[in-house]
């Protein structure tokens, strides 16, 4: 027997030599399903199948790269390079030049990039002169997206009542010219976007039976890596090519489809047993990368599915520590302690910074991380996305703050001079640009002696640059009169920012939202902890802007030192693996998401991505939630997420908190700390933090709803934090009414009533 197959496992093995008809191989995380797929392929080219019959698709060009590299080690480089391996994309623009003519394109047809695909649709907007509010090009572009990944042609769409009444429902009926003239444009121009190089794939196979002839001839075996995360336009592409030879091979694990909002279908592949009845199914159950503990916990809770194929993953590796359930008082502390734990994991174990990744579900959750880690001087690297501050809307938002707080910040001026758009353009820029540069001033001040210099722009544009400047001078009236917090969000309100974003209900408008809030609400978090430090005075956006800097600073690191935690979203950790993994923010609304918890579908996808965080870790992992955390500037109770309560509680070394859970109650402090000064404490500890509940609801009194106008001295009052109290003090007016207040046990805090959310206590 051939020396590379004396490395599979038995079930690896059948799965390799069992070349012949459909083949559907579930491979479970951590199983080796690469290397089963390489050998595969390389056992096909040793029993003499040439390479240009063999097609092999991937979903990224790195793993299509390793596992030609990997059948060149087997085979050679010569045939390795002959196979038709590589992704989607990329296998069918190849077929696409080849046969470009017969759909009216060139064969060299540029492939328009996101980027590309927004302007030219941001530009039909403008030509049909509809309102560019309703009709956000990165929203336009995702119906389209989505009715291509369903093969429905601008044709189509054009000719169906349903999809035309759902547009029309939403004050988006004119989506199908939009539609319509976007495809003609990129015809004309000779241009596909990428899911036009899918669907154009199917419009060839379709009306050129001949051409599908000759590729079902060409490729006689057809292998597919994570076919769970297939759309139907992939889909009906491989059944189109298999149909002939029917030598068919999928790879792919059912528990780890977490792409449906990019258009994944899962039914892909639990359905596969119906496309072709007679398949082969193997099942690659072993996990060679993680603990027992891990996989059995992992086990525990994707048990809870309906939808899947059953198999029960296992490991032989060391039974491994339990799970290290992580409960912390606010977000800022969950920060917090998740950077010392790491500090103490690689101080006690002498791992790297490189072995341990922390993982969240949404990208606006990295700026707790970020900013702890660096108070800690822990080096880390963002995956999958820009560093927070780095991310275009919060780079517009400083941008505001900083043209507020210094106006001659020519590059600030710049980048929110037309955004929101408010038609200042290139060219009024460009002799403005000019003009300043003539006088020696800045675009700002430049703008204020226009009046001085008629005629170097044109009248409306004068106007409009004047009106931004008072926008801005309106906004310096707020830097020493109000906090930070009441300050940034008036900017981002009455600039348009904030109603910009809000009007853009893609999955990417809803991100930039979420960012805007995330920022908003470490802003409140610095006033607090300012205050908690003893500082009286208001704090402002010079206060803040200063505190920023630091964080915003560009990273010295070039890339040669990779010895660095790794930060991101749990979509963009699948198919990595790290010694120690730290799965954050595991709370209800959030891990689930908010967005799933009521379709069933949804939820089992969201359980989904969680099974796929948890078996990242192959030696530990930790999971933390925190009891409090902020929603625009206001304090919001959390309820732990469900998951953590699907997990077998042997695989937990931390007891469920009774008040949490409603289970086995734990040992509570003693003393209940304000946020701020429970921070600083653990500031100065070097061990691992302790965990502090929330206050608990007090026993035999009643909670009522009262109106922050409605608050008088003397009252007894409930704060989700401090707990119970009585309202010494009350003075202000509006939102602007502050209390002083002293709690039972967090002592005397001063609140702004408007974020405050007292209850009132009645017996």
């Amino acid at each position: 027997m051939s020396s590379y197959l004396d490395e599979l496992s038995d079930v690896q093995r059948e799965a390799v030599t069992c070349t012949e008809g459909p083949s559907l191989v579930i491979a479970s995380a951590g199983s080796g399903k690469t290397r089963v797929l390489t050998f595969r392929i390389a056992h096909l080219l040793t029993l003499g199948i040439k390479p240009w019959n063999v097609l092999a698709l991937t979903f990224t060009n790195k793993a299509a790269r390793e596992m030609k590299e990997r059948i060149a080690r087997i085979v050679g480089n010569d045939t390795a390079a002959k196979l038709w391996m590589g992704t989607f994309h990329s296998v069918f623009t190849k077929i696409l030049r080849n046969e470009a003519d017969k759909l009216g394109y060139d064969k060299n047809f540029t492939i328009y990039d996101t980027t590309d695909s927004k302007n030219l649709i941001a530009q039909i907007i403008k030509e049909l002169k509809l309102d560019s509010q309703v009709y956000k090009p990165g929203e336009v572009l995702s119906r389209i997206s989505l009715a291509k990944n369903n093969l429905i042609t601008h044709q189509a769409y054009a000719q169906n009542a349903s999809i035309i009444a759902q547009d029309t429902r939403s004050r988006k009926g004119e989506i199908t010219r939009i539609y319509t003239m976007y495809a003609q444009r990129c015809q004309k121009a000779s241009a596909m976007d990428f899911d036009d190089l899918l669907l154009n794939t199917n419009v060839l196979f379709r009306d050129f039976p001949d051409v599908l002839q000759k590729y079902q001839e060409k490729f006689r075996y057809i292998l597919v890596d994570e076919y769970q995360d297939t759309n139907y336009s992939q889909y009906l592409i491989v059944k189109k090519l298999s149909e002939r030879h029917r030598n068919l091979c999928v790879v792919g694990d059912d528990a780890q489809s977490i792409y449906s909002f990019r258009g994944a279908k899962i039914e892909n592949i639990l359905s596969f047993k119906n496309d072709y009845p007679d398949y082969k199914l193997f099942k690659l159950e072993q996990n060679y990368r993680s603990t027992q503990t891990i996989v059995n916990a992992a086990n525990s809770v994707i048990a809870k599915n309906q939808r899947q194929i059953p198999k029960v993953a296992y490991s032989s590796n060391e039974v491994g520590d339990r799970i290290k359930l992580i409960k912390a008082y606010t977000d800022q502390e969950e920060g917090f302690m998740v950077a010392s734990e790491i500090l103490s994991l690689v101080h006690q174990t002498h791992c790297s910074y490189s072995d341990i990744a922390i993982l969240y579900r949404t990208n606006a959750q990295s700026r707790i991380f970020e900013e702890a880690l660096r108070k800690r001087n822990i080096p880390y690297r963002i995956y999958g996305s820009l560093s927070f501050y780095q991310r275009k809307e919060i780079k517009d938002l400083l941008a505001y703050i900083r043209l507020t707080v210094n106006p001659n910040d020519d590059e600030a001026f710049r980048r929110v001079i037309n955004y929101p758009a408010r038609g200042i353009g290139d060219t009024t820029m460009e002799h403005l640009q000019n003009l300043a540069n003539q006088l020696g001033l800045s675009l700002w001040q430049t703008v204020g002696v226009l009046g001085n210099h008629p005629g170097v722009v044109k009248v409306p544009a004068a106007k409009k640059l004047e009106e931004f400047r008072n926008l801005i001078v309106s906004f310096q009236q707020r830097v020493y009169t109000q906090d930070a917090y009441e300050a940034v969000y008036a900017i981002a309100n009455i600039s348009g920012l904030l109603s910009d974003l809000k009007g853009d209900k893609s999955q990417e408008g809803i991100s930039r939202l979420q960012n805007i809030e995330e920022m908003l609400n470490g802003i409140r978090e610095f006033i607090e902890n300012r205050k908690e430090e003893g500082v009286e005075e208001t704090v402002t956006l010079v206060d803040y802007l200063e505190n920023v800097a630091l964080l915003t600073d560009q990273d010295t690191d070039k890339g040669e030192d990779r010895n660095k935690v790794s930060v991101m979203t749990v979509h963009s950790a699948k198919g990595l693996e790290f010694s120690y993994v730290f799965l954050t923010g595991l709370e209800e609304n959030l891990f689930p998401s908010t967005l799933t918890i009521t379709s069933p579908d949804d939820l089992e996808e969201e359980r989904r991505l969680f099974y796929v965080a948890l078996t990242r870790a192959a030696k530990r992992a930790y999971i933390t939630y925190a009891q409090t955390r902020y929603r625009w500037g206001t304090p919001t109770h959390c309820t732990p997420s469900r998951f953590i309560r699907e997990i077998d509680s042997s695989y937990i070394d931390t007891p469920f908190d009774g008040d949490d859970f409603g289970g086995r109650a734990t040992h509570q402090p003693e003393n209940l700390q304000s946020p701020g000064s429970r921070y600083r404490e653990l500031m100065n500890r070097s061990h691992s933090p302790v965990q502090t509940p929330m206050a608990s609801k007090p026993t035999n009194k009643v909670l009522k709803e009262i109106l922050p106008d409605s608050i008088e001295p003397g009252m007894q009052v409930f704060h989700s934090k401090f707990g119970e109290g009585v309202v010494e003090s009350v003075e202000g007016v509006g939102p602007n009414r502050k209390a002083q207040v002293k709690f039972t046990l967090a002592g005397t805090k001063n609140l702004l009533l408007k974020f405050a959310d007292l209850k009132l206590l009645e017996e």
